[in-house]
């Protein structure tokens, strides 16, 4: 079952079941609205036309984006279900998945004042930040992990003690020791990121932060 849940006025939270290890990570699709009332529709999952019809009563669809290589997965569904937009994907990932995109960065002109995209550098998977300016929300993909309180039994077992996540958020363990590959480079991003001004953040699995996020990252970060 898709869950939806509005995070601002102008970004809505799409939230589909995706079970690998026995666990469901959920996979996050967030709809970020510009002032037109364009659409940038951030990740792809695996949409019915129910679906579809929800992200347009949203707005119109202007941009479907990937901001890692790492999500693959539901590429081939997301280019199916909006075939008329331009996909927007970071360096060869059209080699990993077959399918035709273009360039996140430089970012469209259209989105000049309004979402900003942030490169993490010194990180394998070439993963990206979205900042939504107007709602001061920030749109990760696999850089954060954030489970609910009510985790339990097996997922509380692999959070905590795999992904070495004790407070349910931050960055896993397997992040620290397979992607990050330069930690001063990373480092200057992650420095980046905080002089961003967000109040809100969004990730590709599970629940976001809504209140106090940047507090949140800083502990998550030291």
């Amino acid at each position: 079952m898709v869950n939806e849940h509005r995070i601002a006025d102008d970004v809505m939270l799409m939230s589909f079941p995706w079970r690998t290890l026995g666990i469901d990570f959920r996979r996050n699709v967030t709809l970020l609205r510009l002032a037109d009332g364009r659409v940038v529709v951030h990740s792809t999952a695996p949409f019915t036309e129910q679906d579809i019809a929800a992200i347009r009563r949203f707005g119109e669809p202007g941009w479907l984006v990937e901001a890692t290589l790492m999500h693959d997965t539901f590429a081939k569904e997301g280019r199916k279900a909006f075939p008329e937009i331009p996909y927007l994907a970071p360096g060869d990932f059209a080699t990993a998945t077959g399918v035709q995109t273009e360039s996140l960065l430089p970012p469209p002109r259209d989105w000049d004042g309004e979402i900003d995209v942030l490169r993490i550098d010194g990180a394998r998977m070439n993963e990206h930040a979205l900042f939504h300016r107007r709602s001061r929300t920030l749109v990760v993909a696999d850089l954060f992990f954030s489970f609910p309180e009510e985790t339990s039994g097996w997922p509380l077992f692999f959070v905590r003690h795999l992904m070495r996540l004790p407070r349910l958020f931050g960055i896993s363990a397997f992040y620290r020791l397979f992607v990050i590959r330069d930690k001063e480079a990373f480092a200057r991003s992650m420095n980046a990121l905080l002089a961003l001004d967000f109040e809100r953040l969004v990730v590709a699995h599970w629940q976001p932060v809504e209140r106090d996020a940047k507090r949140v990252v800083e502990q998550a970060l030291r």
